[in-house]
């Protein structure tokens, strides 16, 4: 009996235990991303009765879902496997099917998959939202191939997601990024996935920002960076966010003149150094060593991940101004940009 088949059943003669289902789906995933944790600490981010948290947490545990120790709760193996497999169903149940496929005609993306909740308002979203892309990821993955990565921290969120090993996998950086905070920068998230992969990675040690003279310069001294350029424009694979157009250009340190002229242009999103308005025309683009919006044609599978109200707009930007196959986002996000486009 297919899944979907299963959820209408539920809602139809069970729909008081759906409420229960989704609050226990809700302690699991939050032990998972807080463990080891306690239970009074677990009540105060779930804003519920220590009491009420004890009862969920004692029919986890009698499920093999959760196990306690002096340090706190944590998420049995099997209970891993579990999030994975009710969070398919909790979408099912919130409708998000009918979503995905509204989304997916309006956009013209092959495939969307929405999860519950909004990740500006909950860190744990986000964190999700990473889990659940790269679970998108694993389902694409062969011998022999090679993947490009875009930095920012929902792209630290999908490295540290990966839970099967592919030891045959390149990981590249899409774009130079030296600019960014450590954690966020394009070759360290590479070189964790590769980790996480358990396959290799290859750096490219370039600025974020630079004069199309100097990308010219550094391309010449430096005899293995033209094939690690290749090797991103021909990826398999190309994982990356989307961001909004000002937070972006200030992050990337653009002076106060050039962020003026690009809100003025009307971008109001932006990708692999691209600034787009909503209409998706680029207005603006960063000169940098890797991965351009014109090379998407020669990648293989184009992922795309965000989230959050406030990027509608942009993820709307950056899907008209290229090609993308898969777009991962969460509700708030996925319910406004409805509204955008029924505009």
């Amino acid at each position: 009996m297919a899944l979907e088949k299963i959820v209408q059943l539920h809602r139809k003669f069970a729909p008081d235990l759906i409420h229960t289902m989704e609050d226990r789906y809700n302690i699991l995933r939050n032990i998972r991303y807080n463990e080891p944790i306690g239970r009074r600490a677990l009540a105060g981010i779930l804003g519920i009765g220590e009491r009420a948290v004890r009862v969920q947490v004692d029919f986890l545990k009698e499920a093999g879902l959760v196990e306690f120790s002096l340090m706190g709760m944590r998420v049995t193996p099997e209970g891993e496997a579990s999030l994975q497999d009710i969070g398919e169903y909790v979408r099912l149940l919130h409708g998000f099917s009918s979503l995905e496929q509204e989304l997916s005609q309006k956009l013209g993306i092959k495939r969307v998959i929405v999860i519950p909740g909004d990740s500006d308002t909950e860190p744990m979203v986000q964190r999700e939202l990473g889990r659940v892309a790269a679970g998108v990821l694993a389902e694409y993955l062969k011998d022999h191939i090679t993947i490009a990565v875009s930095g920012g921290s929902t792209m630290a969120m999908i490295a540290e997601g990966i839970y099967v090993k592919q030891p045959t996998t390149t990981v590249v950086a899409a774009r130079g990024g030296l600019g960014e905070k450590m954690e966020y920068q394009a070759n360290t998230i590479a070189a964790r996935m590769a980790a996480k992969l358990g396959g290799s990675y290859r750096l490219l040690h370039v600025p974020e920002v630079v004069s199309e003279q100097v990308a010219e310069a550094i391309l010449t001294s430096d005899s293995n960076l033209p094939a690690v350029a290749q090797m991103i424009k021909k990826a398999d694979i190309l994982v990356h966010s989307i961001g909004r157009a000002e937070k972006m250009a200030l992050r990337r340190g653009l002076d106060k003149q050039t962020v003026q002229e690009i809100l003025r242009r009307g971008a109001v999103g932006e990708t692999l150094g691209h600034y787009c308005t909503l209409a998706g025309k680029p207005v603006y683009v960063t000169n940098s060593v890797g991965l351009r919006l014109e090379d998407l044609s020669g990648v293989g599978t184009v992922i795309a991940v965000a989230g959050g109200r406030d990027k509608a707009e942009a993820i709307v930007a950056v899907v008209r101004a290229g090609r993308q196959d898969v777009l991962v986002l969460d509700e708030a996000a996925a319910l406004a940009i409805r509204d955008l486009c029924r505009c």
